[in-house]
């Protein structure tokens, strides 16, 4: 009886494998970048007194939630050349996962400016501190140091949902083992490996974000976890 796994196709596949993990990665890393400078800059907007900035910020928030990201993807690759844009299928994979995280991304900014207190605003008002140096310098820092395993989630979330973007063919990981598996009709070990992959990239992911929060925590929430 021939092995279940051959060993040997495995390894013949693995280059193939790895340089599609790293298209994903990639992907991954420019989507989240653009993801979290759009959520702050929606945040930001949804949070402001005029009517004119929040409630077109919230009506995008809440459309892009509410709706599929393959519908928004095929959106910007399919339908969108049709009003004279038309964009690659990495730019438009890249631009389509970015603002779909974005609008997560922004509730969770929205929450951790939220949970600043009051005296920390006034005290900014106090000192004549423009809105610019008040966000920058006072509440930014207290608002993103509790929202940072909130992000990390999401960044780990962004990585597991690029198999989407096969659908308008931009081959990542997922849909390189899809075209292994369909040119040697194997598809155990393309799919494995990519499922090992994902599962090992996600972890090591997970521990950097760890990592990152501990560093983030202040002297005093550290202490009180330790006693």
């Amino acid at each position: 009886m021939d092995a279940l796994i051959d060993l040997d196709f495995a390894r013949s596949i693995f280059p193939e494998l790895l340089m599609a993990a790293g298209n994903t990665i990639v992907i991954t890393i420019m989507g989240f970048s653009i993801a979290l400078l759009l959520g702050l800059l929606l945040a930001l907007l949804r949070r402001s007194h005029l009517w004119l900035l929040s409630w077109p910020a919230a009506t995008v928030i809440e459309f892009i939630r509410s709706t599929p990201l393959l519908i928004q993807l095929y959106f910007l690759f399919y339908v969108m050349p049709e009003f004279g844009l038309t964009l690659s299928a990495w730019s438009a994979g890249i631009a389509g996962i970015a603002l779909h995280y974005a609008c997560y991304v922004a509730e969770v900014y929205r929450a951790g400016l939220d949970g600043v207190p009051r005296g920390q605003w006034e005290a900014c008002k106090a000192l004549s501190m423009s809105p610019w140096h008040a966000y920058r310098r006072v509440i930014l820092p207290q608002a993103i140091r509790p929202v940072v395993p909130a992000l990390g989630n999401y960044f780990v979330a962004m990585f597991k949902d690029t198999p989407v973007l096969s659908a308008i063919t931009v081959v990542e990981l997922m849909l390189q083992a899809k075209n292994i598996g369909s040119r040697s009709f194997r598809y155990l070990e393309p799919i494995t490996m990519a499922g090992i992959f994902f599962l090992i990239i996600s972890i090591v992911v997970a521990l950097l974000v760890r990592r990152l929060e501990q560093h983030l925590q202040l002297p005093a929430t550290a202490a009180r976890k330790t006693i």
